[in-house]
């Protein structure tokens, strides 16, 4: 009775805020492409152990995700963003000013960022400063930023392939696409010294210049990364971009390249050595805990060694766990729902 009737002030407290009147009898959750394929296995895993109704998980991009779970509290946004990337001050901001207060960020592993290409393609061995000078639309000559005018690979490197420049990748709204231009294209760029002399002047200048891909050689190709890999099979000379879990998905079909002479393996991710290696995440509401039905025990699921452990069943997946001590500390917020502070 007593659970009952906290059930029923938490709704009270929902439709006050003049949100929907009833607990949604399901998980909801949306984000990353990346992070997709590991909540829908946590959620097959979950709906069979407890019988259930399968949660509802969609692939929107880290931003569309955490932008819609921002949005409000109660029924109509959802419970958990799937993230490839942290959520930002802004983000966190955003979430406040609509009454989305005491979030619960939990790091689930890690995930690199991939260049892969068909199986049959020659291999391209990648220095880092090749990416931003293959895919920056403003890109550094004699010292000064002019549009790209690199069509071909073999313009860009030594050694690289003589063919046209096509990278296929996630669009705006994806984490995916924020880590690779942070990691990939931005640390890039500053191994220039006019790059990096412009970011101590002027940091926004600097993004300005250097963030936007170029239109004519990068593609957005939506949040289906399974789709770019479909499309390098069918498109001989192109490259994509991905989650290294598509990889591991794939291998049968696409190849990852080096870069600095480090291939993307589950160690040298684990290690950080290979450069675009990056943390996941998931975001939890705490308001709609206890009112969403099973959202504690799905996240629980989510956190438990089973699945993100060690050996756990995301690892088969293309999941990079994280090391004892993190993982059993994610564990522990889960369980006691601590609410992040306002990042830095």
């Amino acid at each position: 009775m007593k659970k009952l009737m906290g059930v029923c002030a938490a709704l009270a407290v929902l439709g006050g805020a003049g949100q929907a009147q009833a607990a949604r009898d399901h998980v909801w959750a949306a984000g990353s492409s990346t992070v997709f394929p590991f909540t829908t296995r946590v959620a097959e895993n979950y709906s069979r152990k407890t019988g259930s109704k399968a949660p509802k998980v969609e692939a929107l991009g880290t931003g569309g995700g955490i932008k819609l779970f921002c949005s409000g509290v109660g029924d109509n946004f959802p419970d958990i963003a799937n993230a490839s990337r942290p959520m930002t001050q802004a983000e966190f901001d955003t979430c406040r000013a609509n009454g989305v207060n005491d979030i619960v960020e939990l790091k689930v592993g890690f995930d690199g960022i991939v260049i892969a290409a068909d199986r049959s393609a020659p291999d391209y061995a990648f220095r880092l400063p090749h990416l931003y000078m293959a895919l920056g639309a403003n890109v550094l000559r004699g010292g000064k930023f002019v549009p790209n005018p690199y069509t071909n690979w073999n313009q860009i490197g030594p050694g690289l392939p003589d063919n046209r420049i096509l990278v296929y990748g996630p669009p705006p709204t994806s984490g995916t696409r924020d880590a690779f231009v942070e990691l990939g294209v931005e640390a890039s760029a500053l191994t220039y010294a006019s790059a990096r002399a412009l970011r101590e002047r002027d940091s926004d200048e600097f993004r300005q210049m250097v963030h936007p891909l170029r239109r004519e050689g990068w593609i957005d190709s939506g949040e289906n990364d399974n789709a770019i890999v479909q499309t390098l099979t069918k498109t001989p000379g192109s490259l994509g971009v991905f989650g290294y879990s598509f990889l591991e998905e794939n291998n049968d079909k696409v190849k990852a390249m080096s870069i600095d002479g480090v291939a993307p393996t589950v160690a040298t991710i684990a290690e950080g050595t290979y450069p675009l290696s990056r943390s996941i995440f998931i975001y939890v509401k705490k308001a709609h805990v206890g009112v969403t039905l099973g959202l504690q025990e799905f996240v629980n699921e989510f956190v438990s060694d089973a699945a993100t452990g060690r050996g756990g069943y995301l690892q088969s997946r293309g999941l990079i766990p994280l090391l004892p001590p993190e993982h059993a500390a994610m564990k522990a917020a889960a369980s006691q729902m601590t609410a992040m502070g306002r990042p830095d």
